[in-house]
Order: C-alpha cells, then sequence, then structure tokens
C-alpha cells in the first residue's frame, strides 16, 4: 500500500490563500520519482544530443517516455477545459405555452350542408401558411354545415397555432358554398413595437437578443428565442408580455429585464492532475455578464499547481467570450497550459517542460425549433500549437502546430419530463494558419490533417420514487476515424470525465472508441445534495492501439453533490473499476471532484488512494 499526502483543512485554506495572491508558501515534499507510464505507444522518434544540445544523451527511452506524458498532459487539460466551458456557459430552454381551439368530431347529418372539394386560404401573407389547409384535408367530398365549416376553421387555425402563431387568425367570411369551395380568410398578427416594460440600466439591450423585428408575423419561437438570450447571462431575469397594439390585429411585446451583480468570482480546488506534474490544482473564474452591454458573457480563469511544492508543476489561463445575435452565436476561446517535470537520465536529472496553446472561434445557428424540437448548426475552426523543452532547448522532434475545422448538429428534444441531446460533427484536419504536418506523419503512424466523426446521445429523465425526486442520466458518445490519429486526437478513456474508478494516470486511446456512463441520482430529501451512483464503460480500438495492454474499462462510482451555504459547491466520490486488462495499473480513491466558492465549479479535490 503506497500512502499519499494527506491534505488537512488548514492546508487547504493556507493553499488556496497563499495561491491567491501568487505566493505559495513551500510544502514539504518528498522527491518523488517520476512514475513509469505503461501505456504503450508506437516507437516514436528518438531525441539524440544533437537535436537538445546536451552532453548526456537523452534516450530513446526517456524521449517515448516524456512525450506519452506530454500527450496525457494536454488530454487531461483538454479534458479540464471542456468542463469549465460547459460550467461557464449553460445551456438555457424556454418553452411557453400556446392557447388551442377545441376540435370536435364532424357532425353527422347536418342540414343545410354543402359537399365541399376544395380548400383555399386567402389574406395577407396567407401563401406563407398554405401548408396548415392540409391538416383540414379530410373535409374534402363531406358536406358541411355551419358547425362543420367550423371545425374546418378550427383545424387550420390550431395548425397554426402549433408553430407558434398565437396572434395570427383563421376567419370564415361569408361566401357562396354551392360550388363546393370554401375559402378560409387569414389575418396575420403582426409586430408593432418591442420595448423594454420600464426604464432599465445601460446594459439592457434588446436589438441583438430579439430575432424578431416591427411588422414580422408574432411567433412564440422568437420569443422563446430572445428569452435564452436574455437569461442566458446568469445574473438577468427576463420576461415577454404580449399585449394589443394600437392598430387592428396587431401586438406590442413589453420586456420585463432585470440585471444583478454582473461581475462573479469562484475559487475552486480539484485533485485531477497528474502526479508527476501536480495532482492538487486551484483554479480563479472571473466571469463578466453583458461586459459590453449586449447580452454577451466573458469568463477569465487561471489554474496552478497547489500543496505539492517541488520539482513540478502547471499553470493554466483560459479566456472565453460570447456573443449572441437572434438565432445565431458567436464564440471564442483560448487557453495555453505550461508544466514542468523531472525526468531521471542515466547521470543526472534532466527538466523537462511543455507548453500549449489553443484558439478556437464558433458559430452555431438554430435552424430550428418548435414545442418539442431544437436544432443548431455548429460550425468551429481552431489553431493549437504546442512545444517541449529539455531545460531551455527546444525538442524539435516534439513541436506541433495544428489547425481545421469541425462542422455537426446537435438536436434537443423533449420526451414527457425527460430530455434527448444529441450530436454530430465531423472534424477535418488542414494546413491553415501555418500548420506543421505532425511528427507522426514522417513514418505514417499518425496525421493531424485527416477527418473523423465524432458524435454523443443522452438522456436525462426526472421521475419520482415514492415522493422522493430521483433522477437517471445516460450518455454515449463516439468518435470514429478511417486513418491513423495523432496521440492529441485519439479518443481516451480513464479518468472522472470518462470511466470513472480510474485515477487517469494512465489511459487507453484511439482512433475509433466508445464511451457510455450511467448515473442514478437521487436528491436526498428533497435538499439539494445530490446521491448518485454511476456506472461506465469505454473501449477504444484502431492502428494506435496496437501496443496498448487492453482496449476496453469499467468502473463505477458512488458520490454525493450539492451546494452548502449557497457559497460552497462540493462533488465527493469513491470511485473503483470493475474491469482493467492485466498490466493496467490504477487507483481506488476517495476524493472530491470539486469543492467551489462561491459558484458552483466543477474543481477541487481531496484524495487518498492505494495502488492496485
Amino acid at each position: 500500500m503506497a500512502t499519499r499526502t494527506t491534505v488537512t483543512p488548514g492546508r487547504v485554506i493556507t493553499g488556496l490563500v497563499g495561491w491567491a495572491i501568487f505566493a505559495i508558501q513551500p510544502v514539504q515534499a518528498d522527491n518523488t520519482p517520476l512514475i513509469h507510464q505503461q501505456q504503450q505507444q508506437a516507437q516514436r522518434p528518438a531525441v539524440n544530443s544533437p537535436s537538445v544540445g546536451l552532453a548526456v544523451p537523452f534516450s530513446d527511452h526517456q524521449a517515448q517516455q516524456a512525450a506519452t506524458l506530454d500527450d496525457q498532459a494536454q488530454r487531461r487539460q483538454q479534458e479540464r477545459q471542456q468542463a469549465l466551458q460547459q460550467q461557464q456557459t449553460p445551456e438555457t430552454d424556454v418553452r411557453l405555452t400556446r392557447p388551442g381551439v377545441h376540435v370536435s368530431d364532424y357532425p353527422a347529418d347536418e342540414q343545410p350542408c354543402f359537399t365541399i372539394h376544395t380548400l383555399r386560404l386567402e389574406g395577407d401573407a396567407a401563401r406563407r401558411f398554405q401548408w396548415a389547409l392540409d391538416t383540414a384535408a379530410d373535409a374534402k367530398g363531406r358536406c358541411l354545415g355551419g358547425q362543420g365549416i367550423l371545425l374546418v376553421s378550427n383545424q387550420v387555425q390550431n395548425a397554426i397555432l402549433a408553430k407558434g402563431y398565437v396572434t395570427t387568425r383563421v376567419m370564415v367570411q361569408e361566401q357562396d358554398l354551392t360550388q363546393g369551395v370554401l375559402t378560409l380568410t387569414l389575418q396575420p398578427g403582426r409586430i408593432a413595437d418591442i420595448r423594454f416594460e420600464e426604464p432599465v440600466s445601460w446594459r439592457g439591450r434588446l436589438w441583438n437578443a430579439m430575432p424578431a423585428a416591427s411588422g414580422d408575423i408574432l411567433n412564440l419561437r422568437d420569443i422563446e428565442q430572445a428569452l435564452e438570450n436574455f437569461k442566458r447571462v446568469p445574473s438577468a431575469e427576463a420576461d415577454i408580455k404580449i399585449v394589443p397594439g394600437q392598430q387592428e390585429a396587431t401586438s406590442d411585446l413589453l420586456v420585463s429585464w432585470k440585471a444583478g451583480r454582473p461581475i462573479r468570482l469562484s475559487l475552486g480546488l480539484d485533485d485531477s492532475g497528474a502526479k508527476s506534474t501536480g495532482r492538487y490544482l486551484g483554479s480563479a473564474t472571473l466571469a463578466i455578464d453583458a461586459p459590453f452591454a449586449q447580452n454577451d458573457l466573458f469568463y477569465a480563469n487561471i489554474g496552478k499547481d497547489l500543496f505539492d511544492y517541488g520539482p513540478f508543476g502547471n499553470r493554466s489561463r483560459t479566456v472565453n467570450y460570447l456573443f449572441p445575435l437572434g438565432y445565431w452565436t458567436f464564440s471564442a476561446n483560448y487557453n495555453d497550459y505550461t508544466y514542468h517535470q523531472n525526468i531521471a537520465n542515466a547521470n543526472e536529472i534532466l527538466a523537462y517542460s511543455g507548453r500549449s496553446e489553443n484558439v478556437q472561434f464558433t458559430v452555431s445557428r438554430l435552424l430550428f425549433r418548435n414545442q418539442l424540437h431544437k436544432t443548431t448548426l455548429n460550425m468551429r475552426v481552431f489553431r493549437r500549437h504546442s512545444t517541449n523543452a529539455v531545460g531551455d532547448i527546444e525538442i524539435e522532434q516534439q513541436h506541433r502546430r495544428t489547425a481545421g475545422w469541425e462542422l455537426g448538429l446537435s438536436q434537443r428534444s423533449y420526451l414527457g419530463n425527460a430530455t434527448l441531446d444529441a450530436s454530430l460533427n465531423w472534424r477535418r484536419g488542414t494546413g491553415a494558419f501555418g500548420a506543421l504536418p505532425a511528427p507522426e506523419e514522417a513514418d505514417h503512424r499518425g496525421s493531424a490533417r485527416t477527418g473523423m466523426v465524432l458524435g454523443d446521445i443522452s438522456l436525462n429523465v426526472p421521475f419520482h420514487w415514492g415522493k422522493q425526486p430521483w433522477r437517471y442520466y445516460t450518455k454515449l458518445r463516439g468518435q470514429w476515424s478511417a486513418n491513423p490519429l495523432t496521440p492529441q486526437d485519439r479518443m481516451a478513456i480513464a479518468g472522472r470525465y470518462t470511466v470513472r474508478g480510474f485515477d487517469g494516470e494512465q489511459s487507453l486511446s484511439g482512433e475509433r472508441g466508445l464511451l457510455w456512463r450511467h448515473e442514478l441520482a437521487w436528491n436526498v430529501l428533497s435538499r439539494g445534495h445530490e446521491l448518485y451512483w454511476a456506472l461506465d464503460y469505454g473501449r477504444v480500438d484502431g492502428p494506435g492501439t496496437r501496443y496498448l495492454v487492453g482496449h476496453q474499462l469499467a468502473g463505477g462510482a458512488l458520490g454525493v453533490r450539492g451546494t452548502l451555504w449557497r457559497r460552497l459547491s462540493y462533488d465527493l466520490f469513491a470511485g473503483v473499476p470493475f474491469y482493467k486488462p492485466a498490466g493496467f495499473h490504477t487507483a481506488v480513491s476517495i476524493r472530491s471532484s470539486h469543492l467551489a466558492l462561491p459558484t458552483n465549479t466543477k474543481n477541487g479535490g481531496f484524495l487518498t488512494e492505494r495502488i492496485i
């Protein structure tokens, strides 16, 4: 049994305060040697003495070991960045109820009646609504009297209401029915004015939140989108009322908007780091709501290793900005990451370090929405740059600069109380933005300029067992590529963000992979503390897996999460592996996934473990 450093509450407070002022006091620790990584990969190019300018050779084994550690460090950072972005830019959902018109069956033997052969819809903008006549197609060939004609009108009216046109009316004017033609008249309900109900602060803006304008036909979907754009800002509250306009068949939209404190600062602590670069990580996130008064979002995050002061460490910085424009959303993200550690060479200890920079721009467009479904098109371009060095001398063989684009669709559907999310994306590496060929391309072991398919589907089902609220969540994620990929693009499993029950010090990765996560959670006595059971399974395959010790992992966790005193969020869990291949080592761990002040973050952590 190998005992790790025990973190006491006093050391937690000392570490956070010291880190926050960037003056961490040294913590006594053993000079722990680098733990050998047993994740097997294809042979990498040797880094010899001329390439790094060292008198003592940097052997093939050390070069491969260092490159493996770099791959895992970069992958961990990507997982943390994805979790941070999901936490800081949560999705908002607004679904407004629509009125309806009662529709009964056609009356029998109605007199007088007229046999109807043709249905017509006329009036202003009637051409846009011809599809609504299909709902009353069964009226053709029937002999209809007054009640039957009203029923046809109500069917067409309901079809239009179902599409969100809640102020558009369908009427029946006086007409001659002896020719078998029933003509319905459409009166579209238009928007006359959009304004704030009361004076608001300088940060309140309408132009980019509301996708509709004066003169447009009023639709609930536009109002829902506007409310989502307003409410995406965490400190904002918004509501929209529909009131009669000054002219007939028009309505005014009155927006009620209030904003709270726009600046939020949160501190977090977690144990998601690697032992070789610092297990315990601290983070500080500064979030600013509507920094340019455009219903926009901004956050900046810095992270650093804590407690394990010694010949290793890491630091990260992230900046993210999001701007909505009606049914469009634009976002930009930049993050960089640096780490350093010691690698034992034949006659000396070498200082090995790595640095990476990632930039991405994303554009999203909502293509379709109704009461139950939303479909979004996502487009993204990215650029990555990473370097490694021994001492102050860069290792040219590990220099990477890649770029590419990604195009995909995402779908959200509401199935009763359940929510179904799915996405399908195509990612392609290119030579844009000064991208360099990947080191693996020299001997065809991998490429950063090939394509891959990525997809996921998740289901969240809240339910009651007795009088207690429960929730079941499952997510299936996959990746597929026909060609060898670079280590950074392969799908990896093992760790809190993939297969729980593993510490993430080792992982399995491949060009093709499948990850299935399950979670059953109980909101304990409806007090806001959730007890959950997790079960995960992952499998990888592809050319890059031929030297792995295995292809699949299974693990689980038992945990509790929630918020204390409205200031401290926590996530404590114990994980255990259920299946792992021989030679794959991990730790049974009792840890907190995050501790955060004063807002929810997915950071934080304590750890007690034993190697198995």
